[in-house]
């Protein structure tokens, strides 16, 4: 009987804070009712508290990070975010002074130097150099005239892209977040079972892992977003190869001597060579007129025989 008693009072003191916390919710508006089930992350089903008195506490809780849920996920109003790159290609004589000159612009505009790479020659010149330059998006435009200008222009590109949705997003993504895991640990706090509490555990490590991540997502685009980056080359002017000067010419008796000698040489060598060229057919006459002798040896013999008979 004691049971029945105690099970009614239970029963009516749900369904009071139930109507109450119902009117709570029609007064919140559509975006609370919206965030509150899929953020609570409490147990679900007949067993996730045990008694009337838990179920009460942890409604009034929703609630209320509900509230606060709605007021911190409205966006303020934003401007623009821009992500702006450039890359300057520039050659000089001087690299070295070419360098200052860039230096002074970083300086002028407030920037930074993010990254240098400079290689030299063999007397300790520089002759490459490549600098990432992190400058005020503000003043991105102004930044790429100003370096076009400290040395010979080779080419020169920017781009820009708008982000400024993914930033919004991101911005409520992280708002919602940290509603979301202040009324998970109200929940943590007033939950009395060890599953309760495993199952409620749970769920703050997986929303306190996806903060992290937003996190650093917001702090990417922030400094994208601040600060443009723009990098540029500098390179030497190569040298062009130097002319010959025409030798004078010289005169008098060793001169013309050597001259002589050499137009002599020119002719032996001449000759030489087209003695070279024929002597294979020499030897090759030679060695048929040895051949042919005999036979011319007889027909003259022959001749010669006939000839006085004749007479």
């Amino acid at each position: 009987m004691n049971r029945r008693l105690l099970a009614s009072a239970a029963a009516l003191a749900f369904l009071t804070v139930a109507g109450c916390s119902t009117s709570q919710d029609d007064s919140t508006g559509a975006s609370d009712s919206a965030v509150a089930p899929a953020e609570v992350g409490a147990p679900e089903g007949p067993d996730a508290f045990a008694d009337g008195d838990q179920t009460s506490s942890v409604r009034d809780a929703s609630g209320g990070a509900a509230e606060s849920v709605a007021a911190d996920a409205a966006p303020a109003p934003t401007s623009r975010s821009l992500i702006s790159t450039g890359n300057v290609q520039l050659r000089s004589e001087d690299v070295a002074q070419a360098r200052f000159e860039v230096q002074k612009v970083v300086d002028e505009l407030r920037g930074e130097i993010a990254q240098e790479e400079t290689a030299t020659d063999d007397e300790g010149d520089v002759k490459r150099s490549r600098l990432v330059l992190r400058i005020p998006s503000a003043q991105f435009a102004e930044a790429m005239s100003a370096l076009e200008g400290t040395a010979t222009l080779i080419t020169s590109s920017s781009a820009v892209d708008d982000v400024t949705t993914k930033v919004i997003d991101t911005q409520v993504r992280l708002r919602v977040q940290r509603a979301s895991i202040r009324r998970i640990e109200l929940l943590l706090d007033r939950a009395q079972s060890i599953r309760d509490i495993v199952n409620i555990e749970g769920q703050l490590s997986r929303r306190q892992a996806a903060l992290g991540s937003l996190a650093r997502t917001a702090a990417y685009l922030a400094d994208q977003t601040s600060m443009a980056t723009i990098t540029v080359s500098l390179e030497r002017t190569k040298d062009e190869p130097a002319k010959k000067k025409p030798e004078p010419e010289e005169t008098g008796f060793l001169a013309g001597l050597d001259a002589g000698l050499s137009a002599f040489t020119s002719v032996a060598v001449g000759l030489a060579t087209a003695a070279g060229a024929v002597l294979p057919f020499l030897v090759v006459l030679a060695l048929l007129g040895l051949v042919t002798w005999p036979v011319r040896r007889r027909i003259r013999a022959g001749r010669t025989a006939r000839t006085p008979s004749a007479a």
